[in-house]
């Protein structure tokens, strides 16, 4: 018989291993948390040549290569470091092994959830030498929470712990390998808290601050550039340095903050800059219809485009109106000394530069008087979260105090952003004069109410300026795109077979084929863009013996090959979608499944899963089912090319009257679509032509055509997603995946109706989205053909965009789609490209009963977190794509012009908007907008939207003719596309 001992635990031996805490719920319910914790002695240490532990990846003595530790060391840095000096330890030239304490680790991630996901990323860098050391569950360094001792306190102490005991360990291995010999390594805590180095001393540990132990490494000039700039960036009431002018006022505490939001007389939102005049800003709340404008510096108060605020509204008496003026940051700052905008510098140019600013936010009486533009308008008074991240800067060649390249001197210079919504950054450097010419990334680290301008580091340098690959990656950059090669773990959970994977024979034994069916003998095609590799979807249709059609839409079953809760799926779920640009494509998924074994290409067997109706020959739906499928794509057509094939009256084979057929049900549908309400929009699209797929080099730029077969595809798809959205979310109410479209406020069209109204004497309904259409069908212009296109551009951007939502977040009456006129969306046709097609296909999965639904889409909260990221995936996605069109755009006009004798483009364009000193365009041709901008004000009549230009009126929608140049900018080195007036009046040189 085994005989079984049971140990009781001492009472303090219980306190050690028992973790207390008190949690507060939503509903704001208090309760006790006691969780155990189980201690060990054999978690290991890490280092390479210790007898004692095992599992040793870092160095037997660490870094020898700094001037101060010349017998080796090993970093162990405190949260502080992490939080504050990410881009330092992230760099290639800094690589001394560091210990990362399982403390800071969860302190991390408490404090910041991107920082802690950069974090687990440094741990897995093979050119970084970092070992996870979980000291909460050894036992010498475990620690309990002492009375009266601060959470923060109690780390910091549980962090000098774990150095105390790493150094007494590294000194007994050293001796007990090499015996008195060799001097031991040095454990150094790294850490900010002069009080944290003051006990850790005390203690005989080696502690330093981050710049003292940067000064002493072989790289120490450029190191010292990656640090954050000195001082606290916690968002708190404003401490006044003393010496120095107050050019901005004090934050309100968190406390009266919130308290001020929860009583209405406060309201939060995100500040949104205004990109013609860096002295406006607005902030949207769910308090007012209309956003809140912000006047002037001192109102909007340090805020960073998309920061999440906090605003106080003034009187009503006290609202005005945007400024009608375009001020332009780089010219209007110029002049401005880097080294004197701090407060403390030269007081009459600092005060001759507010006066100037004052002069440009001075609202006229004019503008005041125009009730119909007239906001709410109040200020900024404290900040919630900051979206403060590295940006894409070029340095201003003008604020260099030595432009010698071999001057490894500090200076102060001004960093400016790519996006003309950001504010210049004060930047202290070594290498400024090599950084000319160059893209670099910065990232913001304060700002104080004393500096005009807020203080950062430079990150890292990403090229010559107007190259391709460095304006790809600063593009990539600026809009957070994640571009990483996937990673070992990712293409591990690939099919074994790689690119020979087939799908197999049919067999009742075959995984594969286990409640598919077998479709391989329809006429199924797939009808996608010129070049298209990642074929998600494919068609087919027949006539049925009643004379009904079935119609099919089979779609790539990625869900077979992505499997939940998977290295491959969590990237998917942090990509969120695949990045199109004009000459590349950034995957959602590796290319192995993307553009082969997920990609219905023709001619060879594919997985999919099909949705397929019976439909009338009115296109009313019989019966919709969905299947599992196996599918054999009989031919891949482009737009162009199943259209010729659909209008060749020669062509009578089976796959032509597919086409044929798809077709006039698709006319039908849309027909219903727009019966129903639904709005036929418009958004600028082009085409850019490449000299080559190898040189990438645009050569011209042209208008998309949109033919007959773009709408039958859109149709069917169109069809799909409701379908699929109507099944999934009777199946799983609470956690179904869908899309919506909210109405937009009727005051977001009140500025076009009125521009239409007295422009062109037409009236805008907004009143449904039915009427909408129809008064946008009567917007036209006999002797302006593009004119409608115009409009239906001018109200897509009044529209909000449509998201993804979690079915149990929301209330049912919110479910719809305004654009569609449909009660109810997903998407489900591109799972290869988007992550909530993925999802869609495992809840329809599960929904049809062919597979069972993963615990994770049970969860609401889950769904909810993951649509969070796809939306913001999603829209920087799409205001990437448009930026790598722009930069195209200008290359190939650069091009055109050139080889024109470089006198630039000239262009038909209409006039959008109006200012007192500028107009702005578009070229509707290229799908470009730009200012037309005159040195001096002119006569300008805001409220009909017209200005006099050497006795010609112009106003806005009017025709005329620009000319479009590329010319270099002399500080920022980069492109610019300036618009010039050829007719009716030239504007060259006014």
């Amino acid at each position: 018989m085994v005989e079984i001992t049971v140990l009781k635990r001492s009472r303090t031996e219980a306190a050690l291993t028992q973790r207390k805490f008190f949690k507060k719920t939503a509903k704001g319910k208090v309760f006790k948390v006691l969780r155990e914790r189980y201690l060990r002695d054999d978690v290991s240490c890490g280092i390479d040549g210790c007898k004692i532990c095992h599992d040793t990846p870092l160095p037997s003595y660490g870094d020898k290569n700094h001037s101060s530790f010349p017998d080796g060391h090993f970093l162990l840095p405190d949260t502080n470091v992490f939080l504050s000096q990410m881009d330092l330890i992230e760099s290639p030239l800094f690589g001394p092994p560091i210990i990362l304490l399982q403390t800071v680790m969860e302190e991390v991630r408490h404090r910041s959830l991107p920082l802690y996901n950069r974090l687990k990323a440094l741990t897995r860098m093979e050119d970084k030498k970092v070992w996870v050391f979980y000291n909460e569950f050894r036992s010498e360094t475990a620690i309990v929470r002492e009375e009266d001792e601060t959470p923060n306190d109690r780390n910091d102490r549980g962090i000098r712990k774990a150095t105390q005991w790493y150094a007494q360990h590294v000194a007994l291995r050293s001796s007990s390998i090499r015996g008195q010999d060799q001097n031991s390594p040095t454990i150094l805590l790294l850490t900010e808290d002069a009080a944290n180095r003051f006990k850790a001393e005390k203690l005989g540990l080696s502690a330093l601050s981050v710049r003292k132990y940067v000064e002493g490494m072989k790289d120490s000039p450029q190191l010292l550039d990656l640090l954050a700039a000195e001082g606290s960036d916690e968002i708190e009431p404003t401490r006044v340095a003393t010496g120095r002018q107050v050019l901005y006022p004090e934050y309100l505490s968190t406390g009266i903050l919130v308290a001020g939001v929860k009583a209405g007389s406060l309201h939060q939102g995100h500040f949104n800059a205004n990109q013609y005049n860096y002295l406006e800003g607005n902030v949207s709340v769910p308090g007012f219809n209309k956003p809140i404008l912000l006047i002037g510096r001192e109102n909007m108060n340090r805020a960073v485009q998309g920061d999440v605020v906090v605003v106080e509204v003034f009187d009503e008496k006290e609202w005005k109106a945007p400024a009608d003026e375009v001020v332009d940051q780089e010219s209007t700052l110029k002049d401005d000394d880097a080294e004197e905008s701090e407060g403390e510098g030269d007081a009459e140019k600092s005060g001759q530069l507010r006066e100037k600013e004052a002069k440009m936010v001075k609202v006229e009486k004019i503008a005041s008087l125009r009730s119909l533009e007239r906001l709410p308008t109040g200020r900024i008074v404290g900040v919630i979260k900051r979206n403060w991240r590295a940006y894409v800067c070029h340095i201003e060649s003008t604020s260099l105090t030595s432009s010698n390249s071999t001057s490894l001197s500090i200076q102060t210079v001004f960093a400016t952003p790519v996006s003309r919504l950001l504010p210049r950054i004060r930047l202290r450097t070594r290498q400024a004069p090599t950084l000319l010419n160059q893209k670099i990334l910065v990232t913001i680290d304060r700002w104080d109410a004393t500096s005009r301008y807020p203080e950062g580091h430079f990150v890292r340098a990403l090229g010559r300026a107007e190259t391709k690959e460095a304006e790809q990656e600063s593009l990539l950059l600026e809009f957070e795109v994640p571009y990483r090669p996937f990673g070992k773990a990712i293409l591990d959970c690939l099919p074994q077979q790689g690119e020979q994977w087939v799908v197999p024979p049919k067999t009742e034994s075959s995984k594969e084929w286990k409640d598919r069916e077998d479709l391989r003998g329809l006429n199924i095609c797939s009808i996608d863009p010129p070049g298209c590799q990642d074929i998600d979807d494919a068609l087919h249709a027949r006539v049925l013996p009643n004379g009904n059609v079935e119609a099919g839409v089979h779609i790539a079953d990625v869900s077979h090959f992505v499997h939940p809760d998977t290295p491959m799926d969590n990237e998917a779920a942090a990509r969120g979608t695949t990045v199109y640009l004009v000459d590349k494509r950034i995957d959602m998924l590796p290319a192995l499944l993307g553009t082969n074994l997920c990609s219905l290409r023709p001619f060879v067997e594919r997985l999919a899963f099909s949705a397929i109706w019976e439909l009338s020959p009115e296109a009313d739906i019989v019966n919709v089912r969905f299947t599992k499928s196996v599918i054999a794509s009989k031919a891949a057509f482009t737009y162009e090319e199943a259209q010729i094939r659909k209008d060749d009256p020669h062509l009578q084979d089976d796959l032509t009257q597919s086409i044929r057929l798809l077709n006039t049900l698709a006319q039908k549908l849309k027909a219903k679509r727009m019966a129903a309400g639904a709005l036929n929009l418009a958004s600028p699209e082009v085409k850019i032509h490449l000299d080559s797929a190898e040189s990438s080099d645009p050569i011209d730029v042209e208008q998309k055509e949109m033919r007959e077969t773009n709408s039958l595809v859109e149709e069917f798809m169109l069809l799909a997603n409701i379908s699929v959205a109507r099944k999934i979310e009777e199946v799983f109410p609470q956690t179904a995946v869908l899309r919506r479209h909210m109405p937009p406020p009727k005051t977001n069209f009140e500025k076009l109706q009125d521009l239409l109204e007295k422009r062109k004497g037409f009236k805008l309904d907004v009143s449904s989205s039915g009427v909408l259409a129809k008064s946008l069908d009567l917007c036209v212009d006999p002797d302006l053909p593009a004119f409608n296109t115009l409009v239906r551009i001018m109200a897509t951007r009044c529209m909000l965009s449509a998201e993804y939502f979690c079915s149990g977040s929301v209330g049912k009456n919110t479910f719809g789609h305004y654009g569609l006129a449909s009660s109810i969306y997903t998407h489900f046709t591109s799972p290869i490209r988007r992550y909530a097609d993925v999802l869609a296909h495992r809840q329809l999965s599960a929904a049809i009963g062919y597979s069972p639904l993963h615990p994770s889409l049970h969860s609401k909260a889950h769904v909810e977190r993951i649509l969070e990221v796809v939306n913001k995936r999603h829209r920087l996605a799409q205001m990437a794509s448009r930026a790598s069109v722009e930069f195209y755009v200008g290359l190939a006009l650069k091009a055109r012009g050139e080889r024109g004798g470089g006198t630039g483009v000239t262009e038909e364009a209409f006039v959008i908007r109006t200012f007192r000193n500028g107009i702005g365009i578009f070229v509707s041709k290229l799908g470009i907008e730009g200012l037309v901008t005159f040195k001096k004000d002119m006569l300008f009549d805001a409220e009909n939207y017209t200005m006099t230009v050497a006795g010609m009126v112009i106003s806005v929608f009017d025709k005329v003719v620009v000319r479009i140049e590329v010319e270099k900018d002399r500080n920022t080195h980069r492109g610019k596309v300036k618009m010039t007036l050829v007719s009716p009046i030239d504007s060259k040189g006014m």
